[in-house]
């Protein structure tokens, strides 16, 4: 066999190697500490988070913006979105709640709840100028059952996935401040009515 032949032999060989894209580098949220308060109910239950369909891959979503969707392809989730963002969010309130404990409704723990917290997440990526968005529903049924829409806008500080992946920790955090303020507002009183 001659050398070019063997060279050649060699390169054909290695070819599906080279073309093979490299691991995936994994993400997870973490949680992001907030201010504490007093006065929530003792158990409470967060139940699963609904996530859009868009959202629901391992790829990372940079964003949706232009009737487009730009997908990191290979900086992905270490673990399903949603589930993800229910662990973080049962994280936030638990360290924002002292005296409560929280836990999520899909975990090992099943005791009965004194509130429940439900979340329909709409948005989590980057809009047109660059900052991350999170949209979402939140409905608390504790001392009293209250709904809200919540957005909040964070600015990544660079271009980078991890400063992206960081954006979305604290605006989860900050959705976190939220439903701890929804647990623990008294309600307002009942009026009473004439005979």
């Amino acid at each position: 066999m001659t050398l070019s032949r063997r060279s050649a032999l060699l390169m054909l060989a290695a070819l599906p190697a080279a073309c093979a894209s490299p691991d995936p580098v994994l993400y997870v949220l973490a949680p992001v500490p907030g201010s504490v308060r007093t006065g929530a109910p003792r158990a409470i239950q967060l139940r699963t988070v609904g996530v859009p369909h868009y959202l629901e891959r391992s790829q990372i979503v940079r964003s949706s913006e232009g009737y487009r969707m730009d997908v990191l392809s290979n900086d992905w989730w270490g673990e399903p979105v949603g589930a993800m963002i229910g662990r973080i969010l049962a994280q936030d309130l638990a360290q924002r709640l002292t005296g409560s404990s929280v836990y999520a409704d899909n975990g090992a723990i099943s005791t009965p709840p004194d509130a429940t917290v439900e979340t329909d997440l709409q948005r989590f990526d980057l809009d047109r100028d660059g900052a991350l968005r999170l949209a979402a529903q939140i409905a608390v049924d504790g001392r009293q059952a209250v709904a809200d829409s919540f957005t909040v806008a964070v600015r990544p500080t660079d271009a980078t996935t991890r400063s992206l992946v960081a954006a979305m920790s604290v605006a989860t955090g900050q959705l976190a401040d939220r439903m701890a303020a929804m647990l623990t507002e008294t309600p307002p009183p009942r009026r009473s009515r004439s005979p």
